[in-house]
């Protein structure tokens, strides 16, 4: 039995895709070929990985009817087949009304989980906890705010956190000289925001990707089911790399107008 060229190529692709996520490594930190989430250490990522889990049931399902559909209609409608012209096109009620209630029901399945999980990621409780974040250009700045009492001039406990580039034995650009030290069990409330210029906050295994905007303060809430080592991810880049990707963007657009013109 000989299949058709595109049924090939999409049992190739979900025949790698598999291949890549048994090999793929769930640390909390990124692993090579990894195609998941990061293992979960907070109740809020859990929900994110249940709702994706939710709604690829429905994309991958919804995929494969609208592929079989598109390979169905160009294998019966083509011209080598199908010689006789059709001039007459009527509706059909009933096909109108299934695919305007069935879509409409689908939304409806993935609108009410995502409910409880955008109302639990706004919940603020009572924080036993609070960490304050102040994002420099290269660097960040943590204060422990409720123990400004342990010092005479009630600064507070605070450090400045900088990447190391070049650790040998860790994870590249991941790795800094001073770690936040973060309990358990316990909720914690972060206040974020920028001193120079745009940064983003983000812990993948927390489920947390926060902005931080100069002259504006942010705020979410954490909750640690596990102890571990966390590793922050920096998801903006800074203005100076942004503009060089800019720049080359703009060059190699010019290069292909000029090629193809």
């Amino acid at each position: 039995m000989k299949f058709p060229l595109a049924i090939k190529i999409l049992l190739k692709t979900i025949l790698l895709f598999f291949l890549l996520e048994r090999h793929s490594s769930f640390l909390e930190a990124p692993a090579p070929w990894q195609c998941g989430f990061q293992t979960p250490a907070t109740p809020i990522m859990e929900g994110i990985i249940n709702f994706h889990n939710h709604i690829m049931f429905f994309m991958v399902g919804v995929g494969i009817f609208v592929m079989w559909l598109l390979g169905r209609c160009l294998i019966l409608y083509k011209s080598s087949t199908n010689l006789k012209k059709v001039d007459n096109f009527t509706h059909a009620t009933t096909v109108e009304v299934v695919w305007t209630i069935v879509p409409a029901i689908i939304l409806m399945i993935i609108a009410i989980p995502s409910f409880a999980l955008l109302y639990s990621m706004d919940e603020m409780l009572d924080p036993s906890i609070t960490l304050k974040v102040i994002a420099h250009q290269w660097y960040w700045n943590y204060e422990y705010s409720d123990y400004n009492h342990l010092k005479e001039d009630n600064s507070g406990l605070n450090f400045d956190s900088y990447m190391l580039v070049d650790s040998p034995g860790f994870f590249r650009l991941l790795e800094v000289d001073n770690r936040i030290v973060l309990p358990v069990n316990t909720h914690i409330r972060v206040l974020i925001t920028a001193a120079d210029v745009l940064h983003s906050w983000a812990v993948p295994s927390f489920g947390v990707k926060v902005d931080a905007c100069p002259g504006r303060l942010n705020q979410t809430t954490v909750f640690v089911k596990k102890p571990g080592i966390f590793f922050l991810v920096s998801v903006v880049n800074c203005v100076e790399q942004t503009m060089v990707l800019c720049l080359f963007v703009l060059k190699l657009l010019v290069c292909l107008i000029i090629l193809l013109g």
